[in-house]
């Protein structure tokens, strides 16, 4: 064979792939926690909103260095999938942030509302006024 072929990948080492896996099982844990806390800090309150919309950030730059990690150092699949369907429910997330920043005021006094209800008919009554002081846009999508 000609020597002069062209350069070839070179494998990491025993020691570099295991140092390698266990960066990116660290950078998937906290993949992980970044997503949880942006959804626990979603719940608690909508004034926490742009808390959590840095979260959901966090976890997709997060979720896109371990997919990218994790194909690059040939990691299990279970890591794969765990990563992509993370990245989905932060997606999805996301995409709750970006209503609750746009319709604040709808959305604070909406569970502002929720929260002091104490029977089913006035849970009912809070969520029809929150359907009433929506734009007529979404009021048909919801």
């Amino acid at each position: 064979m000609n020597s002069d072929a062209g350069p070839r990948p070179q494998l990491p080492a025993h020691g570099e792939a295991e140092a390698a896996q266990s960066r990116t099982q660290l950078l998937f844990r906290s993949f992980l926690l970044t997503v949880l806390g942006a959804a626990f800090i979603y719940s608690l309150n909508v004034s926490y909103v742009w808390l959590s919309g840095i979260l959901t950030l966090a976890a997709w730059v997060l979720g896109i260095v371990v997919v990218v990690r994790a194909v690059r150092f040939r990691q299990g699949r279970i890591l794969l999938f765990g990563t992509i369907s993370g990245l989905v429910v932060s997606a999805v997330l996301g995409l709750l942030v970006v209503f609750s920043a746009l319709f604040f005021t709808q959305v604070s006094a909406f569970q502002e509302c929720s929260r002091d209800a104490l029977t089913e008919q006035a849970r009912s009554s809070c969520t029809a006024d929150f359907d009433r002081s929506l734009p007529p846009v979404l009021r048909s999508g919801l």
